[in-house]
């Protein structure tokens, strides 16, 4: 299957556009190819993309947020952070919408942008989820080594995992590389059935944090707590303050070197903390990528559910959870800020059941989070290797001999891309140096400028496109029922966001700004820390060069020729089948009759499933 502008399959009926289910019957999947199976639903696609995005970003590091930033700017980093990802969101899935093409986030900036910029996205997009994943291994490895000590800051709390401390952190990386290698190599369908088991999973643990922790926050103490009273606002009001007003300045070790106070170390501390919540958003993109096995590629209504359902579901729990955690546990708590003896004991959640004298259920916790860092990183290698696997169906993968392997595919996974994949997730094994979660940090960093940079490059696309459907549908040469598909007026347009080339702006903008000053800490640090400027900072040049390379390929050194190479291409376009939308409440009858009760509960199903 090569992925070009014709896999769609359109059904013409006077007026109206049917879609095809694109998936090809059993006894035409074969075995051995270059094709991908089209088999994942629309339930399927909904809950890889919740799952990929839930993970240890919000479990583990919504505390180290609260302590950067304070709780209310812990809260106000996820709402605007929340607020960019779901602009670039809204970018991709109105181009996906209109143009149902495979691998959208490089086909897109091939079109409109540059040929070289589509290469150079390609490959940083794979690098990037490659390094996620990596980093959700080791993760996996530091939750499993988990251990609670208090009793130096007058707690009464030891809880120690022995078979995870006694063991080496490689074994655990070890075994969670090879279990996730083997579960990429099974059948696609048995992959997403196992994601959608992990995402309910993930969906119930999140929704019980949230209550757990209110009811933390309300209840009459437990016997056993830390505290004798309800918390209620207190760790909100003063002696505590709305923002932190201290940022610690920490080496590799995660010794603090010194302490920026006042006004300077309040925005020191929400804007490092920008950069965390970024990494927690990281996987939404997952929506598109998922594309070459979707069954119902062309069905512009699913494309638009799952691009709303995904922004409204994240920002929503994330933004609660970090809220209803911020009440009961203090910012100024240690283990917040680089105390304790584990990874697992900086979690604010851990850190609240423990305090609530509830130490069995902050085991439990943690058992959670060993199983979301296991997921994620399962996830992020599907992603990557059916990345690498598009790059070698277009060629872009070097020689021949390498390419040809990269793009077959057994039972319709693509098995060599995972492979190769895997191996670049061998780099997991950093995280057994350094301070517990020093070179995770790192890692994950490096992806969040890596997808900073696929997300920029998203958001400058749509605006060409956004220009390009302009430009089209005022042409002489278009014809009236192409103008039609064009006008984002028109109420069979698949997805329209309100004022979306401002989101388009506003993502780009605070892409490009988050980029450019997401090294900072590098530079606060005594001596200059060579090492977090370079995970900070690598992911630019290698963009740059992935396009110069692609340039200096084709054209050589004939730099006149190196201008934008775009095709501007708006074949292919679909339309809504009625002006009836899915998503839409549209009730039949005036009052509380059972039609309307009919309407309303149709309507929650598309939204909730």
């Amino acid at each position: 299957m090569h992925f070009d502008d014709h896999d769609v399959h359109i059904v013409e009926s006077g007026q109206d556009v049917e879609f095809e289910d694109t998936a090809p019957p059993r006894e035409k999947m074969r075995r051995a190819g270059d094709s991908l199976w089209r088999v994942l639903s629309e339930r399927n696609i909904n809950m890889i993309a919740f799952s990929g995005s839930i993970g240890n970003g919000l479990f583990l590091g919504s505390g180290n947020s609260i302590a950067s930033a304070g709780p209310g700017g812990a809260v106000m980093s996820y709402l605007i952070v929340g607020t960019v990802i779901a602009a670039i969101i809204s970018c991709l899935g109105e181009m996906t919408a209109l143009m149902p093409v495979n691998a959208p986030m490089m086909e897109f900036p091939r079109r409109f942008l540059d040929r070289g910029v589509g290469f150079a996205v390609g490959w940083v997009y794979w690098f990037a989820y490659a390094v996620l994943a990596a980093s959700q291994v080791v993760a996996f490895a530091n939750a499993v080594h988990f251990s609670y000590d208090d009793t130096t800051i007058n707690g009464k709390t030891v809880i120690h995992w022995r078979t995870g401390e006694d063991v080496d952190s490689a074994v655990w990386i070890s075994i969670c590389l090879a279990v996730i290698v083997i579960i990429n190599v099974l059948p696609v369908i048995i992959y997403a059935e196992l994601e959608y088991l992990f995402g309910c999973l993930k969906l119930t643990l999140i929704v019980m944090l949230i209550i757990t922790m209110l009811v933390f926050d309300v209840m009459t103490p437990l016997p056993g707590a830390y505290y004798t009273e309800p918390l209620g606002t207190k760790y909100w009001d003063q002696p505590y303050s709305f923002f932190s007003d201290v940022y610690r300045v920490t080496d590799d070790n995660g010794v603090v070197q010194r302490e920026i106070k006042g006004s300077v170390g309040s925005l020191l501390g929400v804007w490092t903390t920008f950069i965390n919540v970024m990494f927690s958003y990281v996987g939404m993109d997952i929506v598109a990528a998922t594309a070459a096995e979707s069954r119902a590629l062309a069905d512009s209504e699913s494309m638009k559910m799952a691009a709303r359902k995904i922004n409204i579901r994240i920002l929503t729990l994330y933004a609660l959870a970090v809220t209803t955690a911020s009440f009961v546990v203090p910012a100024n708590h240690d283990f917040l800020n680089g105390g304790g003896t584990s990874i697992g004991s900086r979690s604010i959640f851990v850190i609240a059941a423990v305090q609530a004298g509830l130490p069995a259920l902050a085991q439990f916790f943690n058992a959670m989070f060993v199983l979301s860092a296991f997921t994620c990183a399962i996830n992020s290698l599907y992603v990557a290797s059916r990345v690498l696997h598009t790059l070698a169906l277009r060629g872009q993968t070097g020689p021949e001999f390498i390419t040809k392997r990269l793009r077959a595919c057994r039972n319709g996974v693509p098995v060599r891309a995972v492979i190769a994949t895997g191996l670049m997730m061998l780099i997991a094994y950093m995280g057994r140096s350094g301070a517990p979660g020093s070179r995770l940090d790192e890692l994950s960093n490096n992806c969040t400028v890596s997808l900073l940079i696929v997300y920029a490059t998203i958001c400058a696309t749509y605006m060409r496109f956004y220009k390009t459907l302009e430009v089209a549908k005022m042409s002489e040469n278009t014809s009236a029922a192409q103008a039609a598909s064009y006008d984002r007026d028109s109420p069979l347009y698949p997805y329209k966001s309100h004022g979306q080339w401002l989101k388009a702006f506003y993502g780009l903008a605070s892409s490009i700004v988050l980029i450019i000053f997401n090294g900072v800490p590098a530079f606060l640090e005594k001596p200059f820390n060579v090492r977090k400027f370079v995970s900070a900072y690598v992911s630019i040049p290698v963009y740059i060069l992935l396009i110069i390379s692609y340039k200096f390929r084709k054209h050589g050194f004939r730099l006149s020729r190196w201008g934008p190479e775009r095709s501007d291409d708006l074949s292919n376009t679909v339309q809504a089948a009625s002006e009836k939308r899915r998503g839409r409440l549209d009730l039949p009858d005036w009052g509380f009759t059972r039609a309307n009760l009919d309407a309303f509960g149709h309507w929650l199903w598309v939204w909730i499933k």
